[in-house]
């Protein structure tokens, strides 16, 4: 039975920070390879610029969970709190 717990439970543990920013896009130093690679580095940038938004997105989405689950637990703890007298 603790073990089917555990397998209910792992992804939600796994989702809860999932928020991973996306690597910096590499700009090279020469400026004669920065032209060569313009459209890939220009790729990247673009990929870049989405795909922090959706991180910020994560973070936030993950910031207003986390907030919701911590106003639960303080309501559980009041109610574990009038249980024993304290």
């Amino acid at each position: 039975m603790h073990a089917m717990a555990l397998l209910i439970l792992v992804p939600v543990a796994c989702l809860a920070n999932s928020c991973l920013a996306p690597v910096r896009p590499f700009v090279p130093s020469d400026s004669h390879a920065a032209r060569d690679y313009a459209d890939i580095i220009r790729r990247d940038f673009d990929v870049y610029i989405t795909d922090i938004q959706d991180h910020f997105r994560c973070l936030e989405q993950e910031r207003a969970r986390a907030f919701e689950e911590a106003r639960e637990v303080s309501q559980d703890y009041g109610r574990f709190l009038e249980l024993v007298g304290d």
